[in-house]
C-alpha cells in the first residue's frame, strides 16, 4: 500500500477537525488521505438490543466515512481520499494503520481557557505506541488558525503560516525529530522556531554525603551562552539541508512544558518527540509531551524516535 496521511474518524467534532487538518496536510505532501473508522464490537447483551442490530451497525459504519470523503473531495479538488471501515480495538487498528502512514491525525477535545484540552485514552495510547508521527488536533481547529491574521486583523487562510515550533533536547538532538520539524516548516514556507528549555541544577546540599567532592553546577550566567552555542551547533547541518527555512532558536530558562505551551500560542504546529519503548504497558509519553498535548492551542505532532 502506498504511504498516506491517515486520520481517525468517529463522527465527533474533534475527529472532523483532525480530518480537515489531515486533508490540508495530504495536499501539502502530495499524498492520498486515508480515513479510518473503527467499529468496536459491543458485548453480546448490548449487541442483541433492537436499536443496535445489524442494520444500525452497518449504517453507523458506512455513512460517516463516505459522507466525509465526498465533502473532502469537493473542498480539496484533486485530493485522493481512501476510506476504511475496520472492526476491532481502536488502539490496535489505528496503530496498525500508522505502520503504513507518513503521519496519523487524531482529534483532541478543546475545553478552552486555562483548562487545556482533553486527550482521550485512545488518543494517548495511539500516540504512545504508533510507529509514525501522530498529530493531535483540537476541536474547532480551522485552516485560518494556522496563519497570520490579515492586515485588518481578520483570520485568513491566504496569509503566511505562523511558525512551526520545535522542542529540542540539545543533550540528545534526534535526527528524526529535526527532519520532521524542518520538513513541516519547508512544506508550509513557514519560519521554524527551535526551543530548548533548561532548569539550573540546584547546588549540592551541605547534608549530602560527599558534597565537598562534587563539582559545583555552573552559574546561570555561564549556562545561557553555553546552551545557546550547543543549540546553534545542533542546528547547523539542518540549516544547510533546508536553506530556505528561516530558523530562529532560543535557549530559555524554565520548564520545558510551560515554555513550549507559551510558544504554541503563535504556532501553526508544535513538534515534540517521544522515545520508542517496546513494552506494551507503562508510560510511553514523557511529561513534556503530556503538558504540550493537553494545553497547546495549536496542533501537536509527537514524533517517535530511538
Amino acid at each position: 500500500m502506498p504511504r498516506t496521511v491517515t486520520a481517525g474518524l468517529d463522527g465527533s467534532a474533534e475527529s472532523r477537525a483532525a480530518v480537515e487538518w489531515a486533508a490540508r496536510e495530504a495536499r501539502l505532501r502530495g499524498l492520498p488521505l486515508r480515513l479510518v473508522q473503527v467499529w468496536e464490537p459491543l458485548p453480546d447483551p448490548l449487541a442483541q438490543a433492537p436499536l443496535l442490530g445489524a442494520e444500525a451497525e452497518q449504517d453507523w459504519i458506512e455513512r460517516p466515512p463516505d459522507e466525509s470523503a465526498e465533502g473532502l473531495r469537493l473542498r480539496h479538488p484533486g485530493l485522493e481520499v481512501i476510506t476504511e471501515r475496520r472492526t476491532g480495538d481502536p488502539v490496535d487498528v489505528l496503530c496498525e494503520a500508522a505502520g503504513t502512514s507518513e503521519l496519523l491525525a487524531l482529534g483532541s477535545r478543546g475545553l478552552g481557557g486555562l483548562h487545556g484540552f482533553i486527550v482521550g485514552s485512545v488518543g494517548l495510547a495511539v500516540t504512545g505506541h504508533a510507529d509514525c508521527p501522530v498529530v493531535l488536533v483540537r476541536a474547532g481547529e480551522q485552516a485560518a488558525d494556522e496563519h497570520r491574521a490579515d492586515p485588518t486583523g481578520i483570520p485568513s487562510a491566504a496569509t503566511p503560516f505562523r511558525p512551526v515550533v520545535l522542542g529540542l533536547d540539545i543533550t540528545a538532538p534526534n535526527a528524526a525529530l529535526l527532519e520532521f520539524a524542518f520538513g513541516a516548516a519547508a512544506l508550509r514556507g513557514a519560519p521554524l522556531r527551535v526551543v530548548y528549555a533548561w532548569v539550573p541544577q540546584p547546588p549540592p546540599s551541605n547534608e549530602t554525603p560527599g558534597y565537598a567532592y562534587e563539582a559545583e553546577a555552573p552559574p546561570v550566567a555561564e549556562l545561557e551562552p553555553r546552551n545557546a552555542f550547543m543549540l546553534g551547533r545542533a542546528l547547523e547541518p539542518w540549516r544547510e539541508s533546508f536553506p530556505d527555512v528561516d530558523v530562529a532558536e532560543a535557549a530559555v530558562e524554565g520548564s520545558a512544558g510551560s515554555v513550549l505551551v507559551d510558544a504554541s500560542r503563535d504556532a501553526c504546529l508544535v513538534v515534540v518527540g517521544r522515545r520508542v519503548r517496546k513494552a506494551r504497558v507503562g508510560a510511553h509519553l514523557g511529561h513534556v509531551a503530556h503538558a504540550v498535548l493537553h494545553h497547546s492551542p495549536a496542533p501537536v505532532a509527537v514524533v517517535p524516535h530511538a
